[in-house]
């Protein structure tokens, strides 16, 4: 982990929160100057605190708005078969996030389609035909109550 003073935090929320502002924008909010803020963010990039700057897209304003939590099982857990399962994992557009589980299911993720039709398409004939993947469970969100990208630093 890498060591951060107060500025530091300050300016890695900052950045979660917008990171547009400018290096005057951000001394400006921090307290320091914008060659220090420069330098630091810099050094924060170095150190792999800070890996990239995206802007998030809304995904009723692109047409995806169904989410769908997705938890699957394997039917082998040997590494070529899981290797190649996560492989076709990666290279699905649809799914957002995806995590290696402890317990029941073997992987937990987040999908993102247009509408229910096509997530059924996605499961029945690209997820479910994998030949690694035994069984699967599907819960829809009805809403989003909380998202976020912000880690708490």
């Amino acid at each position: 982990m890498a060591v951060m003073d107060d500025i530091d935090r300050k300016l890695v929320r900052a950045l979660q929160e917008d990171a547009t502002l400018s290096h005057a924008a951000l001394a400006e909010r921090v307290g320091a100057s914008p060659t220090s803020c420069w330098r630091r963010i810099k050094a924060l990039e170095e150190a792999g605190v800070l890996v990239g700057a995206v802007r998030l897209v809304d995904p009723q304003a692109v047409g995806r708005g169904v989410s769908v939590m997705l938890q699957i099982r394997a039917k082998s857990h040997e590494p070529e078969a899981r290797q190649g399962l996560e492989a076709f994992l990666r290279g699905r557009p649809e799914i957002m996030e995806c995590y290696s589980m402890s317990g029941e299911w073997d992987y937990l993720m987040r999908i993102v389609v247009a509408d229910v039709a096509g997530y059924e398409r996605f499961l029945m004939r690209e997820l479910l035909n994998h030949p690694n993947v035994a069984t699967s469970a599907s819960h829809f969100a009805m809403s989003q109550v909380k998202y976020t990208t912000a880690l708490p630093v």
